[in-house]
């Protein structure tokens, strides 16, 4: 039995979650939840975006599953997700990005994953006011930070079976920061000879994933263009509701929908729940248990090609748990 720390969410949060469970339930994952709160309904509550109690569930647990979180909009609390980045320091973000049969693309045959550093970069938050009229951030690239995000993408493309890994960058203008990973890269990449290692300048990486993005294998990259980029890419196979992701350090894991939370739709039951339960097939197998989520991924992928019970961002006309109940039954 695997402890595994759940956390709803906000706006869809819940009624995604709730989909996800009931799929995993059915497919015979073997979790105990521990379900604990953040996010602005812990705002609201008590002051406090993200308590302490969480905070111990997902260290004790060692895994975390949630959904997508209120980030207010220049005002209120910092954002929670990448608070818990930096607390249990995530360092890698992992967002695959794959077509499935019925889902409306202009492309067919993708499948690639894009690997972003997680912790550094601007997202450091690292920024302050010059005088009353200019703002600084400041954009930190470590050692540590390049060779553990470039390491770990050839790590994962060897276990996935991977044949290339590309680096983003723009070390042609950011010659230190941006010219240290790539230097790393470099040197890292003669380690993994079976792997086919090359890089490409972030703007050029924008243009040719649009042209030609079945070229494209593992992409790993700072922070900064990795959240541009995977949301692109995410974009390349349907949109963000099919968009899984995760979160992964040394010794904590979290695994999240990459969408947002929708409030303009909650409580109508009407939220595509993929992309959370592609999440959990991702945290089925960081666990152990591949099997269960290549199952239920396959099910998901029948649902959706077969067209009889999706949601409305897919044509259809389901309500969320309808297609998790579809789910469900092609799992059975």
């Amino acid at each position: 039995m695997h402890k595994i720390t759940l956390i709803p969410g906000d706006g869809i949060g819940p009624e995604v979650t709730e989909a996800a469970v009931k799929v995993l339930d059915a497919a015979g994952a073997n979790i105990d939840w521990d379900v604990q709160y953040a996010g602005d309904c812990m705002y609201q509550k008590c002051g406090n975006p993200l308590p302490e109690e969480t905070l111990a569930s997902i260290e004790k647990n060692g895994v975390a599953f949630k959904g997508p979180l209120t980030t207010p909009v220049g005002t209120g609390f910092r954002s929670v997700n990448v608070a818990m980045r930096k607390h249990f320091d995530l360092y890698v973000n992992l967002r695959p990005a794959k077509t499935y049969p019925g889902v409306y693309s202009r492309y067919d045959n993708i499948d690639l994953v894009v690997v972003r550093e997680n912790t550094e970069d601007l997202y450091a938050g690292i920024e302050h006011m010059v005088g009353p009229d200019a703002a600084e951030s400041i954009k930190i690239f470590t050692r540590k930070g390049c060779e553990r995000i470039i390491r770990w993408a050839f790590e994962y493309a060897i276990k996935e079976g991977r044949k290339k890994v590309t680096a983003v960058h723009k070390a042609n203008i950011m010659k230190c920061t941006d010219g240290m990973y790539l230097d790393i890269f470099r040197q890292i990449a003669p380690e993994y000879p079976q792997i086919e290692a090359e890089d490409v300048i972030a703007d050029a990486m924008s243009m040719r994933l649009v042209y030609a993005p079945e070229e494209y294998d593992v992409l790993v990259m700072p922070n900064l263009y990795g959240d541009i980029l995977s949301d692109l890419c995410a974009g390349l196979v349907g949109g963000l509701g099919i968009a899984p992701g995760a979160n992964i350090g040394e010794k904590i894991a979290l695994f999240e929908p990459i969408h947002g939370t929708a409030p303009t739709i909650v409580g109508q039951g009407i939220a595509n729940p993929t992309a959370t339960i592609l999440s959990s097939c991702l945290m089925l197998k960081h666990i152990g248990e591949q099997a269960k989520g290549d199952m239920i991924e396959q099910a998901v992928a029948k649902v959706i090609k077969d067209g009889k019970t999706v949601t409305v961002d897919l044509g259809g006309t389901a309500s969320t748990m309808e297609f998790a109940n579809a789910v469900i039954a092609e799992i059975k």
